[in-house]
């Protein structure tokens, strides 16, 4: 597909309205499964909600990758969408443990999938001077799903049922999936194969792009701090007396928004590098005040910051994931960089349920561990920006 001058095009809104209703999808469930887990038996397990999750998507990112640059991009968007629209159907006939993790696992592949196609399609068709703007703009339909996913889902919970909420979000993946239906398909047709199993036999080429080694760090360093939240603040916000668990998601994702309305073409104007800098800083701050946070107002003050923060570094590490891949290799490229925020998010809830236990005094430790990665990233980033300039110097 040939780009245009223009990034406000069908093809662009649909994507939007698709990334919105996925997003929301599997989002408005999050705040209620540790409760829901817990009423099964599995209080223990809380921290697995979202590391089973985030491992089903790490591992079939580099599927995902290469499926995206052979078969095309559009089957595999669908793909994702799908397979929230099976799992969110299946939660209400879940009873045990084991069949709740086990379908947190498979549910997984939802977010290990439409992530990698759609960031692979907006670089098909979005000019490249503007590719900070684009994926900003995509980010407020995706950001304002997952704000308003955990909001509907407790209201849903607490007005009706969790299993009226489960077939809600199941509902928003299939609209999700009709929309797609409706794209056309960018990869070019030169490039296109016929689907077949010998697509799933994967090397290690298949696995990691080197070209995007800034990037990968840089998402998996920051991305831990995120494994933490989701573990966390469903238990720290009844804690601090809020009946709805969703708000703390809900504001930070507004802060997100706000970001990326007024500050969208920032990494395109002043660098990548320099807006990831004040992204990392933010977190720091956030995780930190977090760590101690005993009041609402202490708890809204980090949201607002964490979500300043993914506000600017989501679209930007995108763009310059772009920026450093190889056009006939994006999916890859775009796998490798979610293969990082999969593994952070991963880690950063196990290292989270197993240090926190449902004990109070526990909380501050993962958020001081987020904080501190936080910084290594900064510090990662000031050396890059130094060598650059270095370089430009030379």
């Amino acid at each position: 597909m040939t780009k245009t001058n223009s990034i406000y095009t069908l093809q662009f809104w649909l994507l939007c309205l698709s990334n919105f209703l996925f997003s929301a999808s599997f989002q408005m469930m999050i705040p209620e499964l540790p409760d829901y887990l817990a009423s099964m038996g599995g209080k223990e397990y809380i921290g697995y909600i979202i590391a089973l999750f985030t491992l089903t998507a790490g591992i079939s990112r580099p599927f995902s990758g290469k499926l995206t640059d052979t078969i095309g991009r559009v089957p595999i968007m669908a793909f994702g969408s799908v397979v929230c629209f099976i799992c969110g159907g299946i939660y209400p006939w879940v009873s045990g443990v084991a069949t709740f993790l086990f379908l947190r696992f498979i549910h997984g592949m939802s977010t290990g999938t439409k992530p990698t196609a759609t960031s692979a399609y907006v670089a098909d068709i979005i000019p490249e001077d503007r590719r900070g703007e684009a994926q900003g703009m995509l980010g407020i339909f995706t950001a304002t799903g997952m704000s308003m996913g955990p909001t509907i889902g407790g209201y849903l919970t607490e007005l009706f049922s969790i299993n009226t909420m489960f077939y809600t979000s199941s509902s928003f993946a299939l609209l999700s999936i009709l929309i797609l239906v409706n794209m056309k398909e960018t990869l070019p047709k030169e490039q296109k194969q016929p689907f077949s199993l010998k697509l799933f036999k994967i090397g290690w080429v298949d696995v990691f792009e080197p070209r995007v080694i800034p990037t990968f760090l840089v998402m998996l360093l920051v991305s831990f701090s995120s494994g933490v939240i989701l573990t966390l603040i469903p238990d720290q916000t009844k804690m601090l007396g809020m009946s709805n668990k969703g708000i703390f998601f809900t504001v930070y994702t507004i802060a997100s928004l706000v970001v990326r309305m007024f500050f969208a073409k920032s990494s395109d104007k002043y660098g990548r590098i320099p807006v990831l800098i004040i992204s990392s800083v933010l977190l720091a701050v956030a995780m930190l005040i977090l760590g101690y946070a005993n009041n609402f107002t202490a708890l809204m003050l980090a949201s607002i910051l964490f979500g300043f923060s993914w506000g600017f570094n989501t679209p930007t590490l995108t763009a310059w994931t772009v920026d450093l891949s190889d056009e006939r290799y994006r999916g890859r490229a775009m796998a490798t960089m979610y293969i990082a925020l999969e593994a952070g998010i991963g880690i950063g809830a196990v290292v989270a349920g197993k240090l926190y236990q449902g004990k109070v005094e526990n909380l501050p430790y993962s958020y001081i561990i987020a904080a501190v990665l936080s910084l290594v990233s900064l510090g990662y980033l000031v050396i890059l920006r130094k060598n650059q300039k270095k370089h430009l110097a030379a």
